[in-house]
């Protein structure tokens, strides 16, 4: 296959940010879903001036896969500082696939209260759902194979970036 040319991911980040901003309430609250999502969800919340904190998840006990690929290396707590009963939430993720992170993410922000509303926001939207998922925003919509994964990656001065991989090359 050809190099694909990605999008560069900080012209993204401010579009989906300029996406958002008209919906944004006083009782919004972002929720971050590690890793890429947290990148994200970091960068939303300062550029939208959000006055509830700021909620973070790992969903790896979540997943209905979990039986099947195991624990990732770098589990992370999961941080809801703010009360979810009756909160409009926005779920932050950096691509969406099959919709299973979001599901487990749904699963378990429940677990903390009934949010009065849930909405997503991804980076990049890049098709192939086994669950019926969409996200309300959208950074970019990408059609690609599906033995290739796409990561959001953050360099050491913070700045975003788009690689793609093979999804079984080594160190994947």
């Amino acid at each position: 296959m050809d190099k694909m040319r990605l999008p560069d991911a900080e012209q993204l980040l401010a579009g989906l940010a300029d996406v958002m901003r008209p919906d944004v309430t006083a009782n919004t609250a972002l929720v971050g879903i590690y890793t890429g999502g947290v990148w994200l969800a970091e960068r939303l919340h300062q550029g939208l001036g959000l006055a509830l904190p700021l909620g973070t998840l790992d969903v790896s006990f979540y997943r209905d896969d979990f039986g099947q690929i195991g624990l990732h290396p770098q589990v992370k707590p999961s941080d809801i500082p703010f009360e979810v009963e009756g909160s409009h939430i926005i779920l932050i993720d950096d691509v969406l696939y099959t919709g299973r992170t979001i599901r487990a993410a749904i699963n378990e922000l429940f677990d903390y209260g009934r949010p009065a509303s849930v909405r997503l926001a991804a980076l990049i939207d890049r098709g192939g759902r086994e669950l019926p998922v969409a996200a309300e925003y959208v950074g970019a919509t990408l059609v690609l194979p599906s033995d290739k994964m796409l990561a959001l990656e953050k360099d050491i001065d913070g700045k975003l970036g788009l690689s793609l991989y093979n999804k079984n090359s080594p160190g994947q």
